[in-house]
């Protein structure tokens, strides 16, 4: 991607670490389904216990699939939501934990290239380099 790869094996195992974008986003919608479908509303306090606390958890989270949910009982308890609506979203985390992956690299390929266009050790020309030799190759 032209990155160098010095910034690339700090920045990836990092991320890999403590980036979970998509565990995050996920456990705040999930929070937000749960509590309209037992009906109960959340206040302006209960989202932002919501963000710190799925922002933590995400960050404290082991990058292994279907652990979001396990972290979900921590946030569904602090906004005193029951944990029962867990049971809920089983069903579909198998699609939903694919795409927390994806979102979670992708957040770290970003910080990526940020850092190593900070740092300098970008290089444009690789990351622009038309590929299509390399496709057609590989037919």
């Amino acid at each position: 991607m032209g990155v160098s790869k010095c910034v690339a094996s700090f920045t990836i195992p990092l991320g890999a670490t403590i980036n979970m974008d998509g565990t995050a986003i996920m456990q705040g919608v999930a929070v937000v389904f749960v509590s309209q479908v037992y009906g109960i509303e959340l206040t302006l306090a209960s989202f932002l216990t919501v963000i710190l606390t799925a922002t933590l958890a995400s960050v404290g989270t082991a990058g292994v699939p279907g652990v979001g949910l396990v972290t979900l009982s921590m946030v569904l308890t602090s906004v005193g939501l029951p944990v029962e609506g867990i049971a809920l979203i089983m069903g579909i985390d198998r699609l939903l934990d694919m795409t927390r992956t994806v979102v979670n690299i992708t957040g770290d390929a970003v910080c990526t290239l940020i850092v190593a266009k900070k740092e300098k050790e970008f290089d444009q020309e690789i990351f622009y380099n038309d590929n299509s030799e390399l496709e057609e190759a590989a037919i």
